[in-house]
């Protein structure tokens, strides 16, 4: 799989950036921006403000999201924080707490 994994374990503070896909398992705090799609795993914790294409949070986000695309909380997901995207889907069993503008 091409892209940046952050595994389970590794915690980075400060801006990460990438023009391709990323997937968390484990901590970042700071700023995420990507040009491909984000992957939260369950377990994950992102203190920070995120902005990728799309963005799937299965574990745990405190900060404001921006998508170009779609964002999805899938079950167990927690986010706290403004979601600026087109779409948003929540599954049975997220949680959000936040602010929601679609008029991208």
């Amino acid at each position: 799989m091409a892209g940046t994994i952050i595994g389970q374990g590794i915690t980075i503070e400060g801006e990460l950036t990438s023009d391709e896909e990323v997937v968390v398992a484990g901590t970042i705090r700071g700023k995420l921006s990507a040009d491909g799609p984000v992957t939260i795993e369950a377990g994950a914790v992102v203190e920070a403000d995120v902005s990728a294409a799309s963005l799937a949070v299965g574990g745990t986000v405190t900060g404001n999201v921006s998508a170009a695309e779609r964002v999805d909380l899938l079950g167990g997901a927690r986010l706290i924080g403004d979601v600026k995207a087109a779409r948003l889907t929540i599954a049975d069993g997220a949680s959000f707490k936040g602010n929601v503008d679609m008029d991208v």
